[in-house]
């Protein structure tokens, strides 16, 4: 049955499928037996891996196993503190996977929670209220205003029915339904207007309707489904460290194992080489790298909160870097989600309306000149009546900084008059003391219009305000020039000019009238009261966009980043928004969801390309738009606040919710939340996300540039015929020493001026490229050159091997050191950025040298770690030779910032 199509169908036809009675609707012992038949009304998501196999899942990765192997070798070799610190890496990342993991599966929890508690239905001829999760199809359920709708209804009756269906269609104005209404063909989601769907909410009028889809039958019932269809991806970020340890565990193993047999050819002892190869093994394979990636991605989290985003999986912020489309849903993320007038069509004049929202504050214009609504008798009257003939009330809330904000209680479309008319200083409780409502002859879909009467000097008056072209109709008399004249064609066709020329830019219009009574009527009927009206004037309105959206999506096409609206509005009302955010120039670049689906896979896959704005579309549309362009090799961002974006939500590279008007279900399945709902708020995290990009290559590029120098050294040593120039437990300090503190203070870089003017990286380029691979080159080798040349210079000035090895020691330890203020960036020189800009780095090289400058000067120490003690004389030949490697880091960067001019 949830396939038939309800809204092709009339009530009585859906009540006689179902087997149910309009009046006095199922009996309980049928209600019973269809729970048992169906089910219960809710949503039922699939059994999840428990704790602790998401724990094991953790330790699949090789160069986990990688470290896990090399913490039993430190303990076999007696390196129990390095064994330790490697096991608490792997644990810590472990624990933060499954945290982020068990937290991703919240969002069908998140998406029960949509359901209404309880429901009011009729039962056994008698009307009941009963949970929410006993419905069962065929049941006949009882809307009012405030209701959530507990199950998809075919409505059989309805008056004054609106239903806001934002947070499963994206549209802002809430929906008028028609019980009597048959549809034909096929008909999207937005426009059944004869139905009602689970999770949405009543928010004007009543109704009743029969239930003819429970629990995972429903509408939001099929997202959850999708939702559960849908595997984790990881992220680029992950891909490319699982690519990258694979490659540095394997080699570093292997040319561990070349040393080893080296060794044993020389003839040098069994146990000295194994241990040299093992020691150099533990130090070449990064296994700080995981760890640190983790504190830099937590530390740059921690920033982004201030920038009010906040970020629910580590790696997304790397992601959202590296993000070369963002998909936008429309209402209340590029708009403000509020309607707000902004023109006015009165005595012959267009009058336009500035100020943001619902805050009761903004100026009059009229031909670019500021004026005084109070002081034009045409423009003063068409904001009373606006404000008088409305059932929404402005009220004055605080947020959690105090500061002050409004909101409407009542339709967004009525709240726009009754804030106009507070802009223009008409308080709408202030005149309801002067001009009370009395009678009124409410909206109905039928006739399109509302009326309500007022006391007025002595006698009464009719307020009127509907549809233009209705009231139009209804119309005698016109209020012009401050006083009442006979409404002539060339009136009807200046104000339907005017209408077309609103309607032109995507605005909501209604028409205002008035009529003045004689006496008060004891039952006010249309047929006497809305005729021969004195039209005032129309109002344009309209979801306007966010102010720092536009200069967003600037920054954004800047950054290279393309910037495509989602939305499930009309298509003239999405391309005038898109128009005014500087999204597109013409409409070219428009699809709708009916064009979507009459195009292929492959089509879309090419349209995606050029396409900018994308109207009247669901939520399997959102999929395939996603599928299209990450199918075009590009990394995809969605942004949204609905039930409706949570599919997008998942499948994109990374989902974006809205903190304020967001739903659940949305915060649940996104990996970043913005808590102002501002799309400024996502160009903050792109950046934020590119710089913490640029800070993990930059402390890859510092790891593996030392560690490669280590086993060169020690290769190139043993190829020279030389003694090992290092012993083994000084390998171990080393990788303590360098590996982190500075990589850790490179991860806490500040951003280069440049980060935003480049283009977003290539989806396939690897984290160590080809420049990246020629300068580690260039420094292993650098470095290479240095410590062994210092070791020879030592050993044949000195002829003592402990002191040459404490010569090559300080001095690898020591160019490490300067090598990480040059690896601060890939391009400028430090000398332009600064030593001391970094105040993390000169911590933690102050830190590396007071221990480096313990094992050396400290005697104890000495005796540990095979050392001798230095004089100032033999630092100096120290430094002289560590400066060989950040010389060439300097020189070398010269050339790539030619080469890039």
């Amino acid at each position: 049955m949830e396939n038939k199509k309800w809204y092709a169908l009339r009530s009585t036809e859906a009540a006689e499928i179902l087997n149910t009675s309009l009046s006095e609707g199922l009996s309980s012992e049928t209600a019973q037996q269809r729970l048992k038949e169906f089910g219960y009304n809710e949503l039922v998501g699939k059994k999840g891996p428990t704790l602790f196999e998401m724990f094991l899942d953790q330790f699949k990765d090789f160069l986990v196993i990688i470290l896990i192997v090399a913490s039993l070798i430190s303990i076999l070799i007696g390196e129990v503190i390095d064994s330790l610190v490697i096991i608490f890496i792997v644990i810590l990342n472990a624990v933060l996977g499954v945290v982020q993991e068990y937290k991703a599966n919240k969002a069908l929890d998140a998406l029960k929670k949509m359901a209404a508690p309880e429901a009011k239905v009729i039962r056994d001829s008698t009307v009941q209220v009963i949970p929410a999760r006993e419905l069962v199809p065929g049941d006949i359920v009882l809307l009012e205003a405030g209701n959530y709708v507990p199950a998809d209804l075919r409505l059989v009756e309805s008056v004054n029915l609106k239903i806001d269906e934002s947070a499963l269609t994206g549209e802002s104005v809430p929906v008028e339904k028609d019980a009597e209404k048959v549809l034909n063909g096929e008909v999207p989601l937005g426009d059944r207007i004869n139905c009602a769907f689970m999770g949405t909410v009543v928010t004007y009028g009543r109704g009743k309707g029969i239930v003819v889809s429970t629990g995972m039958k429903t509408e939001i019932g099929v997202i959850a489904t999708m939702l559960e269809s849908y595997e984790e991806e990881i992220t680029p970020l992950q891909k490319k460290l699982e690519e990258t340890g694979k490659v540095l565990g394997i080699a570093s193993l292997v040319i561990c194992g070349v040393v080893f047999l080296m060794g044993l050819f020389r003839g040098i002892p069994f146990l000295e080489i194994f241990m040299t190869a093992i020691s150099l093994a533990v130090a070449a394979i990064p296994e700080g790298l995981p760890a640190i990636v983790t504190i830099v991605l937590a530390l740059g989290l921690q920033r982004m909160v201030k920038r009010n985003a906040i970020i629910k999986k580590l790696h997304a912020v790397e992601t959202l870097g590296s993000t070369t489309v963002i998909c936008s849903d429309k209402t209340g993320t590029l708009t403000q989600n509020q309607m707000t007038a902004t023109k006015i069509f009165t005595d012959g004049q267009f009058f336009s309306i500035t100020g943001e929202g619902y805050r009761p504050f903004g100026d009059f214009y009229l031909n670019d000149k500021k004026v005084d609504p109070r002081s034009n008798p045409a423009l003063e009257l068409l904001l009373k009546i606006g404000a008088l003939c409305n059932d929404a009330k402005l009220e004055e809330v605080s947020q959690e900084q105090d500061s002050p904000s409004w909101r409407i209680l009542g339709d967004p479309t009525e709240g726009a008059l009754v804030v106009a008319a507070a802009k223009a200083g008409l308080v709408t409780s202030e005149l309801e003391k002067s001009e009370p409502r009395v009678k009124e002859i409410p909206f109905d879909s039928d006739r399109k219009l509302m009326t309500t009467i007022h006391p007025c000097g002595g006698k009464y008056v009719a307020y009127v305000k509907g549809a233009p072209d209705v009231l139009l109709s209804r119309s005698k008399y016109i209020y012009k020039t401050n006083q009442i004249l006979p409404l002539t064609q060339d009136d009807i066709e200046e104000i339907n000019a005017a209408n077309k020329t609103m309607a032109s830019q995507a605005l909501r219009v209604l028409a205002l009238a008035y009529r003045p009574l004689e006496k008060l009527p004891e039952e006010p009927k249309s047929e006497d009261i809305e005729k021969e009206l004195i039209f005032v004037g129309l109002i344009g309105m309209i979801d306007p966009p966010r102010p720092e959206a536009i200069e967003a999506i600037k920054i954004c096409k800047q950054a290279g980043i393309r910037p495509v609206m989602i939305t499930g509005d009309h298509k003239d009302t999405a391309v005038a928004i898109a128009k005014e955010l500087g999204l597109m120039e013409n409409e070219t670049g428009v699809l709708t969801g009916a064009e979507l689906d009459s195009i292929t896979d492959e089509e879309l896959l090419k349209e995606s390309k050029k396409v900018s704005v994308y109207a009247r579309v669901s939520p399997i549309h959102k999929l395939r738009i996603v599928d299209a362009i990450k199918n075009n090799g590009h990394i995809a961002a969605m942004t949204g606040d609905g039930v409706n974006d949570a599919p997008a939500l998942k499948k994109a590279d990374i989902g974006v919710a809205m903190g304020i008007t967001g739903t659940d279900v949305a915060k649940e399945t996104a990996d970043m939340i913005l808590v102002d709902d501002n799309f400024a708020s996502i160009v903050a995290a792109v950046e934020e996300g590119r710089v913490i990009y640029s800070n993990i290559r930059k402390f890859i590029f510092f790891l593996l540039s030392c560690n490669i120098a280590e086993i060169l050294i020690i290769f190139v040593s043993m190829l020279a015929g030389l003694p090992i120039p290092l012993k083994p437990i000084q390998l171990l300090w080393i990788n303590v020493l360098t590996d982190a503190f500075p990589a850790l203070a490179l991860g806490m870089e500040n951003k280069e001026p440049d980060i935003m003017q480049r283009p977003p990286r290539k989806p396939e380029e690897p984290i160590i490229d080809g420049r990246m691979r020629w300068q580690i080159a260039i420094q292993s080798i650098f470095m290479t050159v240095a410590v062994v040349g210092v070791f020879v210079y030592a050993l044949k000035t000195t002829a003592d091997l402990e002191k040459a090895r404490t010569f090559a020691f300080t001095t690898l330890i020591f160019s490490e050191l300067l090598r990480a203020y040059t690896s601060r960036s890939e391009t400028y020189s430090v000398f332009k950025i600064g030593f001391f800009t970094n105040r993390f780095m000169v911590l933690g090289t102050s830190i590396s040298l007071i221990l480096l400058f313990a094992v050396i000067y400290i005697p104890f120490l000495r005796t540990v770690f095979d050392t001798t003690y230095l004089t100032f004389m033999e630092m100096d030949i120290i430094i002289l030779f560590g400066l060989i490697p950040f010389a060439s880091a300097e020189i070398s960067k010269i050339f790539l910032r030619k080469a890039k001019a």
